[in-house]
């Protein structure tokens, strides 16, 4: 199978049909995906303002980290459903689309940058979790994910004005 007959099975699918000739499914999915969206951002982007030296809560980025950590997964859980079905209703013209691609390397950048923040500083957050300013490889980590968020959503919202 190559990956335009795959994008066009999914492009054919009674998912992808049914969502692309609904006059109200891709409205409600893009919603949803939005708010959910909006969430992941909001969540990281407090634990990144943390890692920077942001300190607006009382406590520790460990504690912070672990409480936010669950809404940001099931956030993005619900971002990657509600993209993955708007993705199959016009598989073909996102796969070609240069916004959606780029949000897509933004994407694997965010994670990669978040799992060598948990390979290297967040290891040693015991030694660092109340410290202001807090370690330099947090505040890089930090803000490159912040950085990477804010690029995500621009590439995000440019879809919108650049499918046909």
């Amino acid at each position: 199978m190559t990956w335009s007959s795959f994008l066009q099975g999914l492009y054919d699918s009674a998912v992808g049909s049914g969502i692309r000739e609904s006059g109200v499914l891709f409205p409600w999915i893009e919603s949803i995906h939005v708010l959910m969206a909006t969430t992941v951002v909001g969540s990281i982007a407090i634990v990144d303002l943390r890692l920077i030296g942001y300190a607006s809560h009382r406590r520790g980025a460990r504690q912070l980290i672990l409480d936010l950590l669950p809404y940001t997964w099931a956030a993005f859980a619900l971002a990657v459903t509600t993209g993955f079905l708007l993705f199959t209703s016009n598989a073909l013209g996102y796969a070609a689309n240069t916004q959606f691609l780029c949000k897509m390397i933004f994407l694997v950048l965010a994670g990669i940058n978040m799992a060598i923040f948990h390979l290297t500083a967040y290891r040693q957050i015991g030694q660092w979790d109340d410290a202001l300013p807090p370690p330099l490889g947090a505040r890089i980590a930090g803000a490159t994910s912040l950085i990477l968020w804010i690029v995500i959503v621009f590439f995000g919202r440019w879809i919108g004005f650049t499918m046909q």
